[in-house]
């Protein structure tokens, strides 16, 4: 019987569908949105490239990242703390966990400052508000439930495409931007450039999809490495067309929110916002207040999506250093450090809202933190992904190695750029 016929296989697929479409959408929390929309009220309709540039980059590292955890049964950080230095991986690991943490905090500020628009509350009392409620969710929430209701939430970044045709873009501008790429060398346009790349392909991408395809083998009743380890081409194949599926969801998000502002707040002079939802109540009086509210709704639910991937990303990573009992699928009686981590992490990321910092600066230093922590991990991902001992014979193929290695040296050359400008 062949695989296409498979019961068991067939209701595997069905039940990881949607994995792509989970991470595709964390990857446009509210920082990616703050980033996109500074980079199109900035530079206007040239940045659009950067869209159709980034999307086989976004499939090459998320779809790696997610084959290393079906073919291991283990997350990112549990198997790069088999294989490497100790001293080398806790760099990595530092390094990761921090951007992790100043995004999830960047985010809980434009998500809280985004509700504030609907209701008029303290700021604290949002920022608090929304705290608890993505802890609840994380700490007493089932995996399955956060997983569909997090494939529900997804479907409301379609906001920003319907935000964007109603700010009734310039066709020949948004063309020429399109399809003809344009490189600033200076220092405020590599920025942009640099947290556009670090945004879009953020580290924790690699351990939230690496994660999810373990959560996934054990909600299956697999609870073991070694009954977790190895996979199907079948399985391969899902997984590269669900990833495929994911972030061209993502990618046209992001196109489409760089569009909307362009349009609006670059063609009439106004080129910084000050947060995210600025830059919402910016688009009311140019595009109607629908275009408005679409951009704010598409803030609130992407960030209840955004912030648990990433404060569980960076507890999944901790915990998979120091050999901790990690998963959402265990209890928090039965993972008690891994529950307190994600604690820790979410109550940190709370607490960078109560230094003053402006929202929207927050928001782009973080996309410019992950830019700079993506390349050493992208690398590492495709170092581990073609090692025999890891992956046996299911190291990467041709194809897989040239969009991996291309992405890897593309990341490397932005940061290198933006460094390069700071001295000019």
């Amino acid at each position: 019987m062949s695989e296409s016929h498979n019961p068991s296989q067939q209701h595997t697929v069905l039940r990881s569908l949607g994995l792509g479409l989970i991470t595709g959408a964390a990857d446009d929390d509210c920082s990616a949105i703050g980033t996109y929309a500074q980079a199109g009220a900035q530079l206007g309709y040239k940045v659009l490239w950067t869209a159709p540039v980034t999307f086989p980059m976004m499939v090459a590292v998320v779809y790696l990242s997610g084959k290393l955890g079906q073919v291991t049964g283990e997350g990112l950080f549990s198997v790069l703390r088999s294989h490497y230095p100790r001293w080398f991986f806790y760099l990595v690991l530092a390094g990761v966990v921090t951007g992790n943490t100043i995004e999830a905090g960047a985010d809980i500020g434009g998500m809280s400052a985004a509700i504030g628009i609907l209701l008029h509350w303290p700021q604290w009392v949002l920022v608090l508000s929304v705290t608890a409620v993505s802890l609840v969710l994380q700490i007493w929430g089932s995996y399955k439930l956060i997983r569909n209701i997090f494939r529900v939430i997804a479907l409301s970044l379609a906001a920003y495409i319907f935000s964007a045709f109603l700010a009734h873009p310039d066709l020949g501008g948004v063309l020429k931007g399109t399809l003809i790429p344009s490189i600033g060398f200076n220092k405020e346009s590599l920025s942009i450039l640099v947290a556009i790349v670090g945004t879009s392909l953020s580290a924790y991408l690699y351990t939230w999809q690496s994660n999810e395809e373990v959560e996934e083998k054990e909600a299956a009743g697999k609870h073991t490495v070694r009954e977790r380890r190895g996979t199907t081409d079948g399985e391969l194949r899902s997984s590269l067309w669900d990833v495929i599926f994911g972030m061209l969801f993502s990618n046209v998000v992001m196109y489409f929110i760089i569009l909307a502002t362009a349009a609006t707040l670059f063609s009439v002079g106004k080129h910084d916002i000050n947060t995210a939802a600025e830059a919402a109540q910016s688009l009311t009086p140019l595009a109607g207040r629908a275009a408005g509210l679409l951009f704010t709704l598409g803030i609130i639910g992407v960030g209840f999506l955004a912030i648990p991937v990433m404060t569980t990303g960076a507890a999944y990573d901790l915990s998979q250093s120091l050999g901790w009992k990690n998963g959402l699928y265990q209890k928090p009686s039965e993972a008690k450090k891994f529950y307190a981590a994600i604690t820790f992490f979410t109550l940190v990321a709370m607490g960078l809202n109560f230094f003053g910092i402006n929202p929207m600066r927050a928001l782009v230093i973080a996309g410019i933190v992950q830019g700079f922590s993506t390349p050493p991990l992208m690398a590492l991902i495709m170092a581990m992904t073609n090692n025999r001992r890891i992956m046996k014979d299911r190291v990467n193929g041709r194809l897989a190695n040239i969009l991996g290695w291309v992405t890897t040296i593309a990341i490397f050359s932005a940061s290198l750029g933006l460094v390069i400008s700071l001295f000019l």
